[in-house]
């Protein structure tokens, strides 16, 4: 699961960018129940945008402004994040009150070059947003 990525000169997650309804309530969802830790923000009103780290220099981007009411699917499935603990984050966002869509759980990846064992969850964020909790065993 480790290694350069070759094309990128390194690669890795650094960003996923949304843009929310509730800047405020998102910023505090993935701050105190998820434990980003903001870097830079920029803008006022529905023009603040805020990058928040997850602790390894992974971010999620907010932007305030985003649309009302329901939002057709977009290209974002999901947003995975590496946790040592699938079941203390899930059960923090429950709290939250995020909706819980999958249990924590244990699954085998039958995956090249070898299998993995992980541990995993998902839950919807404060926009819907589905957010997986990944921890390989």
């Amino acid at each position: 699961m480790t290694g350069t990525n070759q094309i990128l000169g390194g690669g890795g997650f650094h960003h996923l960018a949304m843009k929310v309804k509730d800047f405020d309530r998102s910023v505090e969802f993935y701050t105190v129940v998820l434990g980003f830790k903001p870097t830079v923000s920029w803008g006022e009103g529905d023009k603040r945008a805020v990058m928040l780290d997850a602790g390894d220099g992974g971010c999620v981007e907010l932007f305030a402004g985003g649309p009302e009411g329901p939002r057709p699917d977009g290209v974002i499935m999901h947003m995975a994040l590496r946790t040592a603990d699938v079941d203390a984050v899930t059960e923090r966002a429950r709290v939250a009150g995020a909706t819980v869509t999958v249990e924590p759980r244990d699954v085998d990846v039958d995956s090249k070059p070898a299998p993995m064992a992980i541990r995993l969850a998902f839950f919807k964020g404060p926009d819907g947003e589905i957010i997986e909790l990944f921890h390989l065993k």
